[in-house]
């Protein structure tokens, strides 16, 4: 039955990677939270915060809040997104910390992951364009050098500066207008599966990273 299941996972490995190669696949498109870069809200809210309770109050009221999408779709201001999000807290301690965490989420959020910038050096050599295509606010321009691979991209699309975010119809379509690529060629890799079925109903093919394991990654994009 073992060797039946990893025969059956080749087969399926095989049939993916010649779908890549029978639709000509020229453009590797990639998301940059928990995909080229670590994401950890959490663990930027127990910076500031001791008490897990606090904690869990400053991570859900900053990352998870309507102004955090805002940010990311470029309808709001870093100093309106903070003085809703200080009108949410219990007290001036909590209002304080959570206009600290805004201010240097960044700092403490923001880390390469391990082999993605080979990823993409390996992709390049084998002549694919890269490109990311990323849910962030204006945010990104302070660490932009900090993602991996990023001088070797051929095309960087924020939703911030397009006014709209994933999954929506209008980004992918933005991204194909903007660098001039067709979604029957291009490959998108994610993290959360409604992008990818986003992108697919645009006709772009995708993987859902949500693993994070490179090495799965590479047999996928058969590098």
């Amino acid at each position: 039955m073992e060797e039946r299941n990893r025969n059956h996972q080749a087969s399926v490995f095989w049939q993916e990677v010649e779908l890549m190669v029978g639709k000509k696949i020229k453009n590797i498109v990639f998301d940059m939270g928990k995909v080229l870069l670590d994401y950890d809200p959490l663990g930027v809210a127990r910076h500031f915060m001791a008490d897990p309770q606090e904690t869990e109050l400053l991570r859900k009221n900053v990352f998870e809040s309507e102004e955090w999408l805002l940010l990311d779709r470029g309808a709001i201001s870093e100093e309106e997104a903070v003085e809703r999000m200080k009108g949410r807290m219990p007290d001036e301690h909590m209002r304080d910390m959570a206009e600290q965490c805004m201010a240097h989420w960044h700092q403490y959020n923001i880390s390469p992951k391990p082999g993605m910038e080979e990823v993409v050096r390996d992709l390049k050599k084998k002549g694919y364009r890269t490109y990311i295509c990323s849910n962030i606010s204006l945010r990104f321009r302070e660490f932009r050098n900090e993602v991996p691979g990023i001088g070797l991209m051929d095309g960087v699309l924020i939703s911030a500066e397009e006014h709209c975010l994933k999954p929506e119809r209008e980004i992918y379509e933005r991204l194909f207008e903007k660098f001039g690529i067709r979604p029957e060629e291009s490959f998108f890799i994610d993290d959360l599966e409604e992008n990818i079925r986003g992108a697919e109903a645009c006709g772009m093919d995708g993987y859902c990273y949500a693993d994070g394991n490179v090495e799965r990654l590479r047999e996928q994009l058969g590098i």
